[in-house]
């Protein structure tokens, strides 16, 4: 056989009859044994052909399977169940990520027919604007139909609310069907001269295609599921920029500011401005959203601003009050007027136009004041019935002394202290002035500067009807010489004292 080999030089002796491992007696190829004698050559076998390795198809087949159930089951975890539509799309075997997606495009996509006048136009979501919380939508979706839950699928999910972008809805249906729309035109503002006012021009309204009723028809669409739909076209206005409640309200202010304007010292208003010169000074124009922009002029101030010292300066006028003994206040002699000093002006024209474009007219001016002085004057009146005169006092010393004539004895004038309590400045005396029929009277015509300071008795003048004063000789009135009453009428206030004594 060709694949038994001779052991070249084997030992004979090696044998002894017993055959050595890996040896074996050998058939001829006619099937002959052949002897194991001395002389018969020894063979050997080749080695033999190791075994071809056993094939584990079947295993590898198994873990395949497993790997790809291990797989189903993850992504049950994460996509949403088979047949979940929301708002007529198809969401099955997706996540949420790729359903949002889906949700959106559908929405976008979806073409909105003009039908009526203007009509066979179309615009679709995306031009409107349009969108949808999609990934709500979509992970509403997976919360309520998941993959691994058999029961939830093939379920619909309800459509949510559609939104548009109004702008962006108006700029599509406007470029879509332009002849439905008509622009609608602001309010102005102007000033009157003839009023010397601010007054508005109402706006009026556009008209155009109703952004709402298209997003009704749009969301109807959307939650049916269609992809196309009819629209009639519906009228709506179109509300101008500047609406006129803005054009009235700003008129009212800028009024108002004319009312006021002017340069203030604290609650004065020093230096009113005229309202036509004030209302040149502004410029009213239109500003963002739909509102006026007021804007001053410093330069057109300054001249105003250069020519405030000789309205504002001015110096100190003291003043005085009548008082009584005690200190009470009678009268004001003089008011007192406080001095004014205006201070620097080098930034009142600039501050004044900033102020003003906030709608405050009313500018207060740096300016110093220095306060009068108020002199207080105790004045009394003393009669001295003993030597027929009247001294007036202020602050206790004696400022005049004036010759009287007093009452009578049967008339006498009564002694005490009393009070100014009126004035007349000039009257008739006596009862038989009044009544015909008086008896034991008299009557004396327009006695002049008449003081009371008791019942019936008085201070007045006597130039008229005495020819010298010095001695008792009047009804109990302190008789004077006519410029002496007066001075007297003048001089006192009510409630000055007068003591009257012998």
């Amino acid at each position: 056989m060709t694949d038994l080999a001779t052991k070249p030089g084997a030992d004979e002796a090696s044998n002894d009859g017993v055959v050595d491992p890996g040896e074996s007696e050998t058939t001829p190829t006619d099937g002959t044994p052949t002897g194991g004698g001395p002389d018969a050559p020894v063979y050997a076998w080749a080695p033999v052909e190791p075994e071809p390795k056993k094939r584990r198809t079947a295993l590898w087949i198994g873990v395949g399977a497993g790997a790809a159930v291990v797989a189903l089951v993850a992504s049950s975890l994460v996509l949403i169940a088979p047949g979940t539509t929301v708002a007529g799309v198809s969401v099955g075997w997706m996540t949420p990520g790729a359903a949002a997606d889906a949700i959106e495009q559908r929405l976008a996509a979806t073409t909105v027919v003009l039908t009526g006048e203007g009509g066979d136009v179309e615009v679709t979501g995306a031009d409107l604007g349009a969108s949808v919380d999609a990934r709500a939508l979509a992970d509403a979706a997976f919360a309520e139909h998941p993959m691994w839950n058999p029961t939830t699928w093939f379920a619909p999910v309800p459509a949510a609310p559609v939104f548009v972008d109004a702008e962006a809805a108006t700029s599509a249906l406007r470029a879509a069907a332009p002849e439905l729309y008509t622009d609608p035109v602001d309010a102005v503002l102007a000033f009157d001269p003839a009023t010397a006012s601010y007054v508005a021009t109402p706006a009026v309204l556009g008209t155009g295609i109703d952004v709402d009723a298209v997003r009704d028809t749009l969301q109807a669409a959307f939650a049916a599921g269609e992809e196309r739909v009819e629209f009639e076209v519906v009228e709506a206005d179109i509300q101008a920029d500047t609406p006129t409640y803005v054009a009235t309200a700003t008129a009212s202010r800028l009024n108002a500011m004319l009312d006021s304007a002017g340069f203030y010292i604290g609650e004065e208003r020093t230096v009113p401005v005229d309202r036509a010169l004030a209302a040149s000074w502004l410029t009213v124009a239109p500003g963002e959203r739909g509102t006026f922009e007021i804007t001053a002029d410093a330069g057109a101030i300054q001249p105003l601003v250069d020519g405030l010292a000789a309205s504002v300066n001015r110096p100190v006028e003291n003043g005085a009050v009548i008082t009584n003994s005690s200190g009470d206040v009678l009268r004001e002699e003089a008011a007192g007027v406080s001095g004014r000093e205006l201070g620097d002006t080098s930034n009142v024209a600039s501050d004044f136009a900033e102020q003003l474009a906030t709608g405050n007219a009313t500018f207060q001016l740096p300016a110093t004041e220095v306060e009068p002085v108020i002199t207080t004057l105790a004045r009394t009146v003393e009669v001295n019935l003993s030597t027929q005169t009247a001294s007036l006092f202020e602050n206790g010393s004696v400022i005049g002394s004036y010759t009287i004539s007093s009452g009578l004895p049967g008339t006498a004038t009564p002694t005490g202290r009393f009070t100014v309590n009126a004035y007349t400045r000039m009257q008739d005396m006596g009862a038989l002035c009044y009544n015909p029929n008086a008896v034991n009277s008299y009557c004396t015509e327009d006695v002049p500067w008449i003081t009371w300071f008791a019942p019936d008795i008085a201070f007045h003048g006597a130039s008229a009807f005495r020819s010298s004063l010095g001695f008792p000789q009047s009804h109990g009135c302190v008789n004077m010489w006519n410029d002496d009453a007066k001075f007297v009428y003048e001089w006192t206030a009510t409630g000055t004292e007068v003591w009257v004594h012998y």
